[in-house]
C-alpha cells in the first residue's frame, strides 16, 4: 500500500507506507532520533503515528535506518518490522540505496557538474567536519556527484548524488569548493534562514524493498517557502 498522509495530530507527511516500511518527509528542526536536547525525535512521533492509525496496544516497533541532519529537510527511512531492519542497514551499508539531494547555493560552482573527492576529519566537540584535498591522520574518504539542474535569479540549485556518507559531507565539501548552502552558517554561509533550516534536501531514494524486492522509488515534495517552489517550477 502506498499513500500520502498528512496527519493533523503530527503534522507528518508519510510519501510511502507498507507493512514493513514508512518513509516521510522530514520538516526542518526535526531530530530524526533522540539526543541531549530532549527534543522530541522524529521517530517517536512516527511510533505515534502508526500507534494511533492502527489502534496498536503496548509499544510500538519501529527502526531508524538512516539520519538527516536537524536543519536539512526531506526523505528518511523506518523499518516497521524487526525483520526488514538488518536488509535496509546492510543495503545501507553496502551503499546500494540511491540518495539524492537537492541544495541551494548562492555562489556557482566551478563546473556545471563534477565529482568532488575530499578527505573528511570530524571534529565531536564542535560537531563539524572539516575537507581536506589529501588525506590526514583520522580522516574518511569523501565522494559526492553534483550539477546544477537550475539557475535562479539569486542562488543555483544542485543536484547531489552521495558515494560515501561522511559526516556533514554535502554541506562540508560543498562549502570547501566555495558554494556553503544557504543558511548554513556553520560552514560559511553569511545570513541563516528565517525559520533556521539549511537549503538542502534529501529529494529521491531508489531501494530494493526488503521483503517485496520490489524495486521503489520515493520523492519528498519541497518545502513551502517561495525559493524552493520557484526549483519546483
Amino acid at each position: 500500500m502506498s499513500n500520502k498522509i498528512l496527519s493533523n495530530k503530527t503534522n507528518l507527511q508519510v510519501l510511502y507506507e507498507d507493512n514493513h516500511i514508512i518513509v516521510v518527509n522530514k520538516r526542518a528542526g526535526d531530530i530524526v532520533q533522540g539526543d541531549k536536547t530532549g527534543d522530541k525525535p522524529l521517530s517517536d512521533v512516527v511510533k505515534d503515528y502508526i500507534k494511533d492509525k492502527y489502534d496498536k496496544p503496548g509499544n510500538v516497533y519501529l527502526g531508524v535506518v538512516h539520519r538527516l541532519d536537524r536543519p536539512t529537510t526531506g526523505i528518511v527511512l523506518f523499518s516497521k518490522t524487526s525483520k526488514a531492519l538488518p536488509r535496509l542497514n546492510k543495503l545501507f551499508a553496502e551503499k546500494k540505496a540511491n540518495k539524492t539531494y537537492w541544495a541551494l547555493v548562492k555562489n556557482p560552482p566551478p563546473n556545471t557538474e563534477d565529482q568532488l573527492i575530499h578527505w573528511l576529519k570530524k571534529n565531536p566537540k564542535k560537531n563539524k567536519s572539516t575537507a581536506y584535498s589529501k588525506e590526514v591522520d583520522g580522516s574518511k574518504k569523501a565522494i559526492l556527484h553534483y550539477k546544477i539542474i537550475k539557475a535562479l535569479d539569486n542562488f543555483y540549485l544542485l543536484e547531489v548524488d552521495l558515494e560515501t556518507g561522511r559526516h556533514h559531507q554535502i554541506r562540508c565539501q560543498l562549502s570547501k569548493i566555495g558554494c556553503p548552502i544557504k543558511g548554513d552558517l556553520k560552514y560559511g554561509f553569511d545570513r541563516s534562514n528565517k525559520d533556521a533550516s539549511i537549503s538542502l534536501h534529501a529529494r529521491r531514494l531508489e531501494f530494493v524493498h526488503p521483503v517485496k524486492k520490489e524495486n521503489v522509488i520515493i520523492t519528498a515534495p519541497l518545502p513551502k517557502d517561495t525559493l524552493w517552489q520557484a526549483c519546483e517550477s
